[in-house]
């Protein structure tokens, strides 16, 4: 802050003697970490005097530094609203970047390799004292050990999951190939993490600042570095320093206008190459993008030549929430990503960047913590460290268990008992005119992700028509490599057949409007259903699956105020059958 206690936003800050530094966010603060232990910090910004602090511990929370006013300088000069399209020198800049305009450093070679680190983390956010009190948190009160401030928002946070990645990336630009061998995988502890770590894949697209347009969530971003920016971007030269022994430039850029797609940030450039060093950008609060409040993006480089730049670190954050108001609570997704030791131009032979259909190396998710200490590109903060062990006591209180259990159940409409499950819970009970009270109950296999076998069945009774229903199903995995499986079943029920847009062959398919509880409208219209399946599938190559199957299904009314009657001998009009029979095949 200044010496009247307002912010000062874009403010350098560095360790004393080193090349690591931070800037300052719009509201003043920063969020600065090294694995070597420094003394001083050095803060310094145009118009003020620098400032050194001591460091008294090797962490240390909540500074307040004042930066005094400088009295050095002959003038301070303040920049608000539009800049000027001409004479201004971070314009001219900016033309030097087009002019050294090239691709990503990755795609100057015929092939690539280097090793990936990548760390993914969901927290809470917006915590507050009347959130930690709630009680649904009684006896788990230790978790808000964890609360800790975002470097970026200056809001509170609680890490709910954290997962970690290593593995090596090859890549082919003749051939258009590429490969990323995993070597390791730790996480949190939650069985359905790979959907949220999926989840967040998804949303996180790769993109290239270099480019005039970055997407993120479907939505098209000018970049800071387009040739459209001039247009679209306030632009302003703050200050030059030296990082990794070369002169860069700093340039701060807002945007031109609000409620456009746009970023808020600055970069640092190299002065001879005009490669980009570092870049820091978050979109504007006008920018509207469904569920989304806050995007945030770092991206670090090594400049290898006038030609060759690698992406060294990428950083995104992003903060979802129902509702945009400042204080409501929602969650951050963020994703980091290192990359290291690239090597060039080592061909590999076409048969390595061929995808194995059923490859699952489970070592890779059990390494120790000697391993990932030694292994991953950068430590741990003591916060993150927390997460692990918070997450892993948290699994042993019986409350949280029990609260986790039955969100799973609810989520997933099965309970498991070892490796057999009780489901689904939602067709436990119906009512309909022909059954009257039904009641069903099921039950099915499941060993892990790649069982080699799997078994469901269901009986069901009506009490009006006094009769039991069953469905029965299997699979059968017979070779693993190309994912060769047999399956078949047999289902004798209950249905009101063309309640569902499409047909289908599962044996093991509820129809809602026999098995619900309450329905809209009559559900008198029932038919004996007696379906038979049996098919073969297999996977020869990944992602390609191949399947023949064959199904025999026999229709009756179960209702007398249904008719399936016809006529078998038009035009004579003689004959009459009452059940319909449907052989199929597909393929």
């Amino acid at each position: 802050v200044d010496n009247t206690n307002q912010p000062v936003p874009f403010a350098n800050v560095v360790f004393k003697n080193s090349s690591q530094g931070t800037v300052t966010n719009e509201d003043g603060r920063f969020y600065i970490e090294s694995d070597k232990t420094y003394k001083t910090l050095v803060v310094s910004f145009m118009g003020f005097e620098t400032k050194e602090i001591n460091l008294p511990k090797e962490v240390n929370y909540d500074f307040k530094v004042t930066l005094s006013d400088g009295n050095k300088l002959k003038e301070v000069v303040v920049y608000s609203g539009k800049t000027s399209k001409k004479n201004n020198p971070a314009l001219d800049i900016l033309r030097k970047i087009w002019a050294r305009k090239r691709k990503n450093g990755l795609n100057m070679f015929n092939q690539y390799q280097m090793e990936k680190y990548e760390k993914v983390e969901f927290d809470m956010n917006s915590i507050d004292s009347a959130f930690m009190k709630k009680k649904i948190f009684k006896g788990m009160e230790f978790i808000f050990k964890q609360v800790d401030t975002s470097r970026i928002t200056g809001k509170t946070y609680l890490p709910i999951f954290i997962n970690e990645a290593l593995s090596d990336v090859y890549g082919d630009n003749v051939k258009k190939r590429v490969k990323e061998i995993l070597k390791a995988n730790k996480n949190s502890g939650f069985e359905t993490n790979q959907q949220i770590i999926a989840f967040i894949k998804d949303l996180y697209s790769e993109y290239n600042i270099y480019n005039n347009y970055v997407t993120f969530f479907d939505k098209s971003f000018t970049s800071p570095l387009s040739r459209t920016g001039i247009d679209v971007y306030n632009y302003v030269l703050t200050d030059t320093a030296y990082i990794d022994k070369k002169l860069c430039y700093n340039i701060v850029f807002y945007p031109r206008r609000k409620n456009e797609l746009t970023f808020k940030g600055d970069f640092w450039v190299n002065d001879t190459t005009w490669a980009i060093k570092n870049i820091n950008m978050a979109a504007t609060k006008s920018a509207n993008i469904n569920w989304v409040k806050d995007v945030y993006i770092e991206q670090e480089f090594e400049v290898m030549n006038d030609s060759v730049f690698l992406l060294t670190k990428d950083y995104m954050m992003s903060d979802f929430a129902l509702n945009k108001k400042e204080k409501s609570k929602g969650v951050y997704g963020k994703r980091t990503t290192y990359f290291r030791n690239h090597q060039f131009n080592i061909e590999k032979p076409d048969d390595f960047y061929k995808q194995e259909v059923n490859y699952n190396d489970e070592s890779v998710y059990v390494k120790p913590d000697e391993y990932w200490e030694e292994n991953r590109f950068e430590k741990l903060s003591k916060d993150e460290l927390g997460v692990y062990k918070m997450l892993d006591t948290l699994k042993t209180v019986k409350k949280f268990k029990r609260l986790y259990d039955a969100v799973s159940i609810i989520a997933s409409g099965y309970v498991p008992f070892g490796n057999v499950e009780y489901g689904s819970i939602y067709s436990t009970i119906g009512n309909n005119d022909v059954e009257g009270l039904r009641l069903r109950g099921g039950l099915r296999t499941y060993f892990g992700a790649n069982d080699p076998w799997r078994l469901q069945g269901y009986l069901a009774y009506g009490f009006k028509d006094n009769k039991f229903k069953y469905g029965l199903s299997g699979k059968w995995m017979v070779e693993k490599k190309n994912r060769i499986i047999i399956s078949g079943g047999n289902r004798r029920d209950v249905e009101q057949i063309g309640a569902s847009l499409t047909t289908t062959n599962d044996i093991l398919g509820r129809s809602f409007a026999s098995s619900a509880l309450f329905t809209n409208g009559t559900n008198g219209k029932l038919t004996n259903i007696n379906l038979s399946t049996l098919a073969v599938e297999i996977e020869p190559v990944k992602n390609l699956t191949f399947q023949a199957g064959f199904s025999y299904r026999t229709l009756v009314s179960a209702s007398p105020t249904f008719s399936l009657d016809y006529y078998t001998d038009p035009p004579y009009y003689t004959k009459i059958k009452s059940d319909v029979v449907q052989p199929e095949s597909n393929l």
